[in-house]
């Protein structure tokens, strides 16, 4: 066993609404003879937290502890028999299935092409002027006490929303300091105590997160929540989320 990510419920906080079933999209989770959320097996659950933003009483949250590592292929094959095969291939992680699309089975990285809109031909005559202040910019690597942050308009963004969104330095940047993760594929452990951290130190005018639509990234907006209330400071979040086709949802 291995330290991990991984749902844990709070049963007396649980309605037994059953969202949270039909928003996992691994089946890890369904309701007992008691009417309340379970974990079928750990095995069965990414540990990326889909199910969160659905729960209308907080009676889930993910938690690192030790178990088994998560299985794609059991997972499908649990859902498989259980929901059928076009569930199944919705299952985060799996291989390409014959005689379907090829595409991995999270939502979030579903091959797809995005239509462009006609071009003129003209090209402007000036590229666009970059509205990045300070460096670095990730968040593993800023300091919160990096003097640029004092009294600043944080922007804190996921790494995609720059490119999907191509006025991003004029319409989220611009004025803005800067922090950017992957809530899905970056190492997040200390992410919230560091940015509780940043809005603890600073004074922030103002506190933006920038979210992609896709299921994974909802996180960031998460952690970020989850800092200003550690921080104990009192700061409105104003979150900005950004369709794959770069267009503000």
């Amino acid at each position: 066993m291995t330290k991990r990510k991984i749902i844990e419920i709070n049963r007396d906080l649980c309605n037994g609404c059953a969202l949270c079933t039909t928003a996992c999209a691994e089946g890890a989770l369904e309701l007992d003879a008691e009417g309340k959320a379970v974990l079928v097996r750990e095995i069965f659950c990414d540990g990326l937290g889909a199910c969160l933003d659905v729960c209308p009483t907080g009676a889930l949250k993910v938690v690192e502890r030790d178990s088994g590592a998560y299985d794609a292929g059991a997972a499908y094959r649990h859902v498989l028999k259980t929901r059928g095969r076009e569930a199944a291939g919705r299952v985060h992680g799996v291989a390409p299935v014959p005689s379907r699309p090829a595409h991995p089975g999270c939502p979030g990285s579903v091959a797809r092409e995005i239509p462009a809109a006609p071009e003129s031909g003209e090209r402007p005559a000036v590229s666009g002027k970059s509205r990045l202040s300070q460096w670095p910019i990730q968040l593993h690597l800023v300091s919160p006490f990096a003097p640029y942050f004092k009294g600043s308009d944080l922007l804190i963004a996921a790494d995609c929303t720059a490119f999907a969104l191509g006025n991003f330095h004029e319409d989220l940047l611009r004025g803005k300091k800067l922090v950017i993760a992957c809530p899905k594929l970056d190492e997040t452990e200390g992410y919230v105590e560091k940015l509780a951290e940043i809005i603890r130190q600073n004074d922030l005018r103002s506190l933006t997160v920038a979210i992609m639509t896709v299921p994974c990234c909802s996180g960031l907006d998460r952690m970020v929540r989850q800092a200003v209330e550690l921080s104990g400071v009192e700061l409105d979040v104003k979150k900005v989320v950004i369709g794959i086709d770069g267009q503000v949802v």
